[in-house]
């Protein structure tokens, strides 16, 4: 009598990450953020209102003499969204991680690019629209003198709104509360801010400093601002830095992804 032969079957595990990008896992992931953030009318203030608050005073600050608004307010116009989604990106995400809910959406069929893919489309979509307000608002409101043309600003102004998103989401796997969120920001944003030629033309600065101005991304930003402020058509130079913000923006995303823990220790 012969034995049947019986074929052992490795099970899968039901709860195994997928390695691939769904379009469908992250177009969910980006409607629960965005339903999320409707609910919180203080964040949607601060994304969208601060940058144009933070404008409006600048231009009047400088009332008197409105060449020096004309001359550092395109640079500021793609600053300070960077600077608002780097905080509010940072802060959600970091919530999402301490609250437990972070940790439940990786239990599920939902991959690590999946949920990065998906807050970034989430406060992208809030970016378009907080880098459309700030620049209407700086050109045909606030009278910015800007030679090309206002859609390379706005262009400029979304990519660096991105970056922001894409260091806020990379830095909040660091911390382990929402203070240390915060205190990530002198760290990574205060030495850009000081080095990226808004002060001081960065190749009056010492080697040493131009050198690490040369590698840090909002330097790309504030010369691609510049080009449109004093050329008329797109030039090579402001190709060139918005490819490098935009590069940068997408490896941050990547290593975002890479170091995303499902909770905070």
């Amino acid at each position: 009598m012969t034995t049947p032969r019986t074929t052992t079957v490795t099970p899968t595990p039901p709860n195994a990450p997928p390695k691939t990008l769904s379009m469908a896992r992250t177009t969910a992931t980006t409607t629960r953020v965005l339903r999320q953030l409707t609910h919180d009318p203080r964040t949607i203030a601060l994304l969208l209102l601060i940058p144009c608050v933070m404008l409006f005073l600048l231009r009047y600050v400088f009332d008197g003499n409105p060449r020096t608004f004309d001359s550092i307010g395109a640079s500021l116009l793609g600053i300070f969204p960077l600077i608002t989604m780097f905080l509010v990106t940072s802060i959600a995400t970091l919530r999402e991680r301490t609250s437990g809910t972070l940790e439940r959406l990786l239990a599920m069929p939902l991959g690590k690019g999946d949920l990065i893919a998906g807050y970034a489309l989430a406060f992208g979509t809030l970016a378009i629209i907080q880098s459309a307000l700030a620049t209407g608002l700086a050109v045909w409101f606030l009278g910015l003198d800007v030679t090309g043309s206002p859609w390379l600003l706005l262009l400029v102004a979304l990519l660096d709104a991105l970056l922001g998103t894409a260091l806020g989401l990379f830095v909040s796997a660091f911390a382990a509360s929402e203070f240390q969120a915060v205190q990530f920001m002198p760290a990574v944003i205060f030495p850009q801010l000081l080095l990226c030629g808004l002060f001081t033309p960065r190749d009056t600065m010492h080697p040493v400093l131009e050198t690490v101005s040369d590698v840090l991304p909002m330097s790309y930003a504030v010369d691609g601002m510049n080009e449109v402020l004093h050329h008329t058509d797109m030039t090579a130079t402001f190709v060139r830095d918005t490819l490098i913000v935009a590069g940068c923006a997408v490896l941050v995303l990547t290593l975002g992804a890479a170091t995303l823990r499902r909770r905070t220790a």
